[in-house]
């Protein structure tokens, strides 16, 4: 019997001509595209940083419990979805597609996880008072605007990762993807793991009272 993934595989490269850079259109196409998404949330954070430096009253909204605590969990949850995301593409490339879709429906578990907790502390900030251009605590109103600013973006790479591995996980198990496309998706899956690495210190850890 012949994997899904195989199949699609040889009907790609019957299909298509060899990049000339040495690695298929689709990955060089992803890497152009987190190299521009990696410099938008460069300039975001470094704004971030300016305005942080900026205003001596900035605000530090953030106890340890739960707000640190909580994003220290999805942290933890997020890390361990690029884990899951290189299990499926370790077991497409083995051509165990069964154990591959496995570990796309884990990822794509934990990312809503991910996205959950973020929207639960959304509301809860909401609820206290906070807006993007309304400080509930006295202080400059840029901190609501760089907070949900910046993790509203994150957050809707996160989303969008999900419905991205979500499209990929039907088609691999309908034999229209292959393996390439699983590791295609999760380069972008480990860019989104890698930018909140340097959110989570700068917004929240930063701003522990």
């Amino acid at each position: 019997m012949v994997e899904p993934g195989v199949a699609a595989a040889d009907a790609h490269a019957a299909g298509s001509e060899p990049s000339p850079f040495g690695v298929t259109s689709r990955k060089l196409a992803i890497w152009m595209f987190i190299v521009a998404d990696a410099a938008t949330f460069a300039a975001l954070l470094f704004a971030y940083g300016y305005v942080r430096v900026a205003n001596p009253d900035w605000t530090r909204p953030f106890a340890f419990w739960p707000s640190i605590a909580n994003a220290i969990v999805m942290t933890v949850i997020l890390l361990t979805s690029s884990l899951t995301m290189i299990g499926a593409v370790l077991a497409a490339q083995a051509g165990r597609s069964r154990d591959a879709l496995r570990w796309l429906v884990a990822t794509m578990g934990l990312g809503t996880l991910f996205a959950g907790l973020h929207l639960r502390e959304w509301s809860s900030m909401i609820g206290a008072g906070w807006r993007l251009f309304r400080n509930p605590l006295g202080g400059t109103p840029l901190v609501g605007a760089t907070f949900f600013g910046v993790t509203g973006l994150h957050l809707l790479h996160v989303v969008s990762g999900v419905a991205v591995i979500g499209v990929i996980a039907l088609g691999y198990r309908r034999g229209r993807f292959d393996a390439g496309h699983l590791e295609t998706t999760g380069l972008y899956w480990h860019f989104v793991d890698l930018v909140w690495m340097f959110v989570f210190p700068l917004i929240y850890l930063l701003n522990l009272r």
